[in-house]
């Protein structure tokens, strides 16, 4: 019993604050111009901000993990060609091939995985798991932009390169790559500096949450649903299970591989949706991946961390 206490602490909490947006949304104290700017302002403002000042702030030495960084990207590339391939074979329209293998692996790290982290480790997970997505973001867009590109090939090279370039500017990407300088160069940060982005980092995981929950409809699960109830399961249990497998050989255990595990569990990205109606994808399939997965995900988080505290694989 409690195992499964524990549990629901780490989860519930979670997506209670999400469910919380899906309220005020309803009761009209958030409406799509507020959420549209809350969701900018968090993508290029305080997540940026709370992953420099988190990661620029630790020890380098302590909080990296070669292995963690290493095993998760080869995860992330084995969902990449399972998702890809098993659509391949199904032959599967471009725009859906493509929507099915991004939705299949490319997860919310960001919103949800950072607050799951923090929630089952607390500052020491969210800094470890900032460090990680540092390394996981170029690899997840990378990934993202070939799944939705290989179905057009040689088609459309001006997108391409408009991506490539979206890619390098991504604020996610430059802000964990100027915190991994700070924190490998041990540079100081003035301590008012670090006050100040103490108190407005406070903000980023509550808006995040809060965005996630105004901004999800069940009328948005439209389409082919079992299309993307395969994706979402490709997702949130299949590539946990890669995770754990490619992870432990590689050494990793007790947090770092918790951590792992956790954000390869993440559902699909909100992103998934918005690339897949630029880049002619299946816009509607993006969609409805991203809201499967996300109202699964509560249900999936638990299984997870009761299985790995079941089989001693996590503290």
């Amino acid at each position: 019993m409690q195992p499964f206490i524990e549990t629901i602490i780490i989860v519930m909490p979670v997506f209670l604050v999400i469910a919380l947006g899906t309220l005020l949304r309803r009761l009209g104290l958030m409406d799509d111009n507020f959420l549209k700017h809350t969701n900018k302002l968090v993508y290029v403002v305080f997540l940026p901000l709370l992953l420099f000042h988190r990661i620029g702030q630790a020890d380098f030495n302590v909080f990296f993990n070669p292995a963690l960084v290493v095993g998760s990207s080869i995860a992330i590339t084995a969902g990449f060609f399972v998702s890809y391939g098993y659509a391949s074979l199904r032959r599967y329209p471009g725009p859906v091939k493509g929507s099915f293998s991004q939705g299949s692996f490319r997860g919310n790290l960001a919103y949800v995985g950072l607050a799951i982290c923090m929630n089952a480790y607390g500052e020491e997970g969210l800094t470890s798991a900032g460090i990680l997505m540092g390394f996981l973001v170029p690899v997840l867009n990378f990934f993202a932009i070939l799944a939705l590109l290989l179905p057009h090939q040689g088609h459309r090279q001006g997108n391409k390169t408009n991506w490539l370039r979206q890619l390098a500017l991504n604020p996610l990407i430059v802000a964990s790559f100027l915190g991994l300088l700070w924190s490998f160069f041990e540079l100081p940060l003035p301590i008012i500096i670090d006050r100040a982005l103490d108190i407005s980092t406070g903000l980023s995981l509550p808006l995040a949450l809060l965005a996630i929950g105004g901004t999800f409809s069940l009328g948005q699960l439209k389409g082919d649903l079992k299309i993307a109830g395969l994706a979402t399961l490709i997702k949130l249990a299949l590539l946990p299970l890669i995770a754990t497998v490619i992870l432990i050989p590689l050494g990793v255990s007790g947090q770092d591989l918790g951590i792992g595990i956790l954000m390869a569990a993440t559902p699909a990205a909100t992103a998934t949706y918005i690339m897949a109606h630029q880049m002619k994808g299946d816009a509607e399939l993006a969609g409805s991946i991203v809201m499967l997965s996300t109202l699964l995900s509560a249900l999936s988080y638990t299984i997870v961390l009761l299985i790995l505290k079941g089989t001693g694989l996590l503290p």
